[in-house]
């Protein structure tokens, strides 16, 4: 199994914050979500990744270089196009989906507790989305709809008259089988093909999952924290208040809690004033 993460685009949302930096690059607990993502991964028995890079590609590559004591082959393909939809990343990254096994693929903005990335590895469903009950709503989340435990919708705005039984916040994390991993890649591929660079990569996934919602399956992470890195109200929160809740891969958050502190005093990025 690798490991694909799509890290290209400019969090212009963050304002000046993701103008200086790609937004994996942003650190917490002095790490970046970029070392974090790769940490948990090796910590889970993931040998390979493959990143999507974009927007400020060189920082991403000292980054990389950086990391090589890991143990784990990191690999950076840049999108060039970055300021278009993210399915062009996608299709920047479609030879790392068809390589012929299992697929992790991740959104490279999102701090999170590492049960959640074991639960996704182990789970029985060979094509697992996560669902977190526990959302706000409105238009920002990318919700999951299941109904008799089979997605019947994967968007952020749902069709009126929807029935489900169970809704969720999608955390941007998918487990792919080959076969499925392939097909987003030939789907991402059509989208190029007639012009919809301006897509996001969520789109062409829900046009898969529809088309076969049983081959599909899910984790309900309710309970666990996490946060994906949007607004600068999101890095105060992963910055001060999200901490205590975190388990790392084999590590009670407890235990890590005297570190956190020291780190939190020197975080990196400075989140700017209410």
């Amino acid at each position: 199994m690798r490991a694909v993460i799509l890290a290209a685009g400019l969090g212009w949302r963050l304002g000046e914050q993701g103008r200086l930096m790609p937004k994996s690059l942003l650190e917490f607990g002095g790490e970046s979500l970029f070392a974090r993502h790769v940490r948990l991964l090796s910590a889970c028995g993931i040998e390979e990744v493959t990143i999507g890079v974009g927007y400020q590609a060189q920082k991403m590559r000292d980054a990389a270089a950086a990391l090589s004591r890991v143990g784990m082959s990191v690999n950076l393909i840049e999108n060039d196009r970055y300021q278009l939809g993210n399915v062009v990343t996608l299709w920047t990254l479609r030879d790392a989906l068809t390589y012929g096994g299992p697929v992790l693929l991740m959104d490279a903005d999102v701090l999170y507790d590492a049960r959640m990335l074991r639960r996704l590895i182990n789970s029985k469903a060979q094509n697992c989305f996560l669902l977190d009950r526990e959302f706000e709503p409105g238009d920002e989340p990318v919700k999951l709809c299941v109904r008799g435990g089979v997605p019947v919708e994967f968007a952020k705005t749902l069709p009126e008259g929807l029935q489900y039984d169970q809704i969720g916040e999608s955390v941007g994390f998918f487990k792919l089988s080959a076969d499925a991993a392939a097909e987003l890649a030939a789907r991402t591929d059509r989208y190029i093909d007639s012009g919809a660079t301006e897509a996001m990569y969520e789109a062409v996934l829900r046009e898969q999952v529809l088309a076969d919602p049983s081959r599909f399956g899910f984790e309900d992470v309710t309970g666990l924290p996490w946060i994906e890195i949007d607004f600068p109200e999101d890095v105060r929160k992963a910055a001060t208040l999200f901490w205590e809740q975190l388990e790392e891969a084999g590590a009670p958050a407890e235990t890590l809690a005297p570190s956190i502190g020291e780190h939190r005093r020197r975080l990196v990025v400075d989140a700017p004033a209410e």
